[in-house]
């Protein structure tokens, strides 16, 4: 494997990550059906991600936990699991995609770059919706979880297509979530001043 075939490798195992912030189970899912229909080469131990039974698996928790989020009230509790399952599942994904790396190697970038960038989104996604459940009284999180569903299908269809692309619109994200923070925080420090 050639540096630049290692560093694309990173990427999507990165961008996928991200998507397993908006979503856990999708971006599993989206990995599951390229690795099954021979679109996408998986490391040897995440060979089991491409079977059927993975795919049909991942297929009932995708629809599952994309219903969940519309339902008021569900959305907020699923945050709570989700931030760790988001982790745990970003970890895995980005494990499953960086082939031909050292295992200390693999399993340091999918931790701390995977599953950290999963945790980051799903916070962000975490405070938003909190934040419209205050202010709109969960009205507008129907809203919210439409543009995670659709940013989590557009980044692992991304990833798969144009891997670099999804990394700067990951990029754009998290420097976009980063700025709400900062702003966020600013307004409250002048609140309590």
């Amino acid at each position: 494997m050639t540096g630049s075939d290692l560093a694309l490798s990173i990427v999507l195992g990165v961008v996928l990550a991200a998507a397993t912030g908006f979503r856990v189970f999708l971006p599993m899912l989206i990995v599951s059906g390229a690795a099954y229909t021979g679109h996408l080469s998986l490391d040897n131990s995440f060979a089991w991600l491409g079977t059927p039974s993975a795919l049909t698996m991942l297929s009932v928790a995708a629809l599952v936990e994309v219903l969940a989020y519309y339902v008021p009230g569900v959305d907020n509790l699923l945050d709570a699991v989700a931030t760790p399952a988001a982790f745990v599942a970003g970890t895995i994904v980005s494990a499953a995609v960086m082939t031909d790396l050292p295992p200390m190697a693999k399993w340091m970038a999918a931790v701390i770059a995977g599953g950290g960038t999963a945790s980051f989104t799903q916070g962000v996604t975490a405070i938003l919706r909190a934040k419209s459940t205050v202010f709109t009284g969960g009205f507008g999180n129907p809203v919210i979880a439409t543009g995670e569903l659709g940013g989590s299908v557009l980044l692992s269809l991304l990833a798969l297509a144009a891997p670099l692309a999804a990394f700067a619109v990951v990029i754009l994200i998290l420097w976009l979530a980063l700025r709400l923070i900062r702003r966020q925080r600013r307004g409250t420090q002048r609140v309590n001043n």
